[in-house]
């Protein structure tokens, strides 16, 4: 993708396609806020992109965000081992009695898979809230472990997913697994925009840190 147009028309195929706002987000490495923009966009082609009739909260002409593009890596199964062996090598400091690896649904999902198998650790998944988010308070809404994997019970674990947009999903993962009596040791992503050393009390680690640098009004 090489400009907000072919983001706006991507979001409008997944929303036609049923995808909630949140996980139009998550399938497009972007914030909430800015799935929501790009939606509306999409359902005014009338209007130039430029020009908004309303511009949103954030100011200007769109939110302020960062797209993150790594499908070079995730349609090529080698590519992503490759991946999967230097995050789970910058989790490694953490000793080699960890045996759970917990992976953010969708995206996240493939890459713990791969790190778990390095890692040989067993295999969790969690799906966020904003995978149920339309609008409103997405603190009226919850996750949800899979039963199809591996459970908490008390475990220490590391997390793992594709980007890290404002953090709040990793947060929210966080504290799922503490509500569960896990804890926590380690997060790793491919990409975070925040720039992140640690969420909650817990390490974050990165392959990639994406700050925008900008020139405040």
């Amino acid at each position: 993708m090489k400009n907000v147009d072919d983001l706006i028309e991507s979001a409008a195929e997944l929303a036609a396609r049923g995808l909630s706002k949140g996980e139009i987000a998550d399938e497009l490495n972007v914030s909430r806020e800015t799935a929501s923009w790009l939606v509306e966009r999409s359902s005014t082609p009338a209007q130039s992109t430029e020009q908004p009739s309303s511009p949103p909260a954030s100011g200007g002409t769109g939110p302020q965000d960062i797209h993150v593009d790594w499908s070079a890596i995730g349609r090529d199964s080698k590519r992503m081992n490759a991946i999967a062996s230097a995050m789970a090598d910058m989790l490694a400091k953490h000793g080699e009695d960890i045996d759970l690896t917990i992976g953010i649904e969708k995206a996240g999902g493939p890459i713990a898979t791969l790190v778990a198998r390095e890692l040989e650790t067993d295999l969790g998944t969690y799906t966020p809230a904003k995978h149920q988010w339309e609008e409103g308070d997405i603190d009226e809404l919850g996750g949800t472990f899979s039963r199809n994997f591996a459970g908490i019970r008390d475990r220490e674990c590391y997390i793992v997913d594709d980007t890290i947009t404002s953090g709040t999903t990793m947060r929210e993962t966080i504290e799922a697994i503490r509500a569960e009596g896990g804890k926590p040791l380690a997060c790793v992503v491919l990409a975070d925009k925040q720039g992140l050393e640690e969420l909650d009390g817990v390490p974050v680690y990165s392959l990639l840190q994406v700050i925008s640098v900008g020139k405040d009004e």
